[in-house]
C-alpha cells in the first residue's frame, strides 16, 4: 500500500488511538494505516496530553490550533525586527539564519522559515521580497550577443590548475566590467575566489588600455601571494591582459564564450552590486566614495560559503598567513 503524507484527519486519529491502546508497535500501525512510521511517531509525540496520553478529539484540536498559529517570526518581535533590519541591509535569509547560529542567539530560525515569512499573505504588504537578491519569481530569457573577435594571447580557463578550480589556494581572482544604459561610465569589478572579497572602481572609458591601467593599479598594492591569477570573460576591454602578466606576473585566463557560470563568483558579486546600482543608474551621480561604501557593505556581510565569516575577515586572515 502506498504511503500518504497529508495531515491526519479525525477518523485516522481514532484508528491510531485504537491500535496504540492495543499495544501495537508504531511501525506496525504505520503499515496498517498506510503511513510512514515517522508520521505516527510525530503524531503521538506532539498531540498527546501531558497526563491522559493520546486522545483523538484532543489531538485533532491541538493539531488545528497549531496550523492556525502564527509563525515563530511573527510571534517574536525581536526576531521579526532583526530579520527586517538585516534584509534591508542586503543580507540574504541564509546569511541571517547562519549568523544567528554562529553567534549562539536564543532566537534561531531556518532560512526556509524566513522565506515562508516573507511570502506569507499577511506579510506581503510589507514587500520584504524586494530586499531579496532575486525579487522576481521567474527568470527572464537570456539573449546571446554577436560573436566577438578572438583575444590575442588568450589562455583558456580549461588550462587552469585544479588548485584554482577548487579554491584551495589564495590569490586567484575573477574580473568583469559592469555597464549601464546611460553609457556614462563603467565599473570594473573583481572578486577573490577563495575569500569572495570584492573590489570595484569606476572606469570612465572601457577601452582595453584604460582597463589594463586600472587593473594594474588595483593589484599593484597587494602582495604577490594575493595576486596570482585572474579569469575574465571574452570582452574586448580585457584585450590588453598581457600587461598584467608582464608588469605583475599574474596569469590571465578566459572563460568559454557565453558561459558566465564558469565565473560564478563575479556574477554573484555583480548581482549583489546591482541592488544598489541597477542598469538604469546614471553612473555620474555616484562618487568614488559612494561606490566604496556599497562595496564595503558587501565585504562586511557574512557568507554561508565562508562559515558565515565576512569576506573582509577571511581576506585579512589570508593576508596575515602570507606575511
Amino acid at each position: 500500500m502506498g504511503k500518504h503524507y497529508g495531515q491526519l484527519d479525525l477518523d485516522e486519529r481514532i484508528e491510531l488511538c485504537r491500535h496504540h491502546d492495543a499495544g501495537k508497535a508504531r511501525s506496525e500501525i504505520a503499515r496498517i494505516m498506510g503511513r510512514h512510521r515517522s508520521t505516527i511517531g510525530r503524531e503521538l509525540r506532539r498531540n498527546r496530553l501531558p497526563k491522559s496520553g493520546y486522545k483523538p478529539a484532543s489531538a485533532d484540536r491541538i493539531a488545528l490550533s497549531r496550523c492556525r498559529r502564527c509563525s515563530r517570526i511573527e510571534r517574536l518581535s525581536p526576531l521579526r525586527d532583526h530579520i527586517g533590519d538585516h534584509l534591508a541591509m542586503g543580507w540574504s535569509p541564509e546569511q541571517i539564519a547562519g549568523r544567528l547560529r554562529l553567534e549562539g542567539s536564543e532566537h534561531r530560525v531556518s532560512h526556509e522559515s524566513i522565506y515562508r515569512y516573507i511570502y506569507r499573505p499577511k506579510v506581503r504588504s510589507k514587500k520584504l521580497h524586494r530586499y531579496l537578491a532575486r525579487a522576481k519569481t521567474t527568470r527572464g530569457r537570456r539573449y546571446f550577443k554577436r560573436r566577438r573577435e578572438a583575444i590575442p594571447g588568450r589562455r583558456s580557463i580549461h588550462e587552469r590548475g585544479q588548485y584554482i578550480d577548487n579554491r584551495s589556494e589564495f590569490g586567484h581572482w575573477e574580473g568583469d566590467l559592469m555597464q549601464f544604459r546611460t553609457q556614462r561610465g563603467n565599473l570594473v569589478t573583481l572578486v577573490e575566489r577563495q575569500t569572495r572579497l570584492t573590489l570595484a572602481h569606476g572606469l570612465p572609458s572601457k577601452t582595453a588600455e584604460a582597463t589594463a591601467v586600472k587593473l594594474t593599479g588595483l593589484f599593484a598594492g597587494l602582495p604577490e601571494a594575493a595576486r596570482r591569477s585572474i579569469t575574465f570573460d571574452n570582452g574586448s576591454e580585457f584585450a590588453e591582459h598581457h600587461k598584467l602578466e608582464k608588469d605583475l606576473g599574474m596569469l590571465t585566463f578566459f572563460c568559454d564564450p557565453h558561459s558566465p557560470w564558469q565565473r560564478g563568483s563575479i556574477e554573484n558579486a555583480n548581482g549583489i552590486l546591482r541592488r544598489d546600482l541597477p542598469r538604469k543608474t546614471d553612473f555620474t551621480d555616484y562618487s568614488e566614495a559612494d561606490i566604496q561604501d556599497i562595496v564595503w557593505a558587501n565585504n562586511t556581510t557574512p557568507k554561508k560559503c565562508l562559515g558565515y565569516l565576512t569576506p573582509a575577515e577571511a581576506f585579512l586572515h589570508q593576508l596575515r598567513c602570507c606575511t
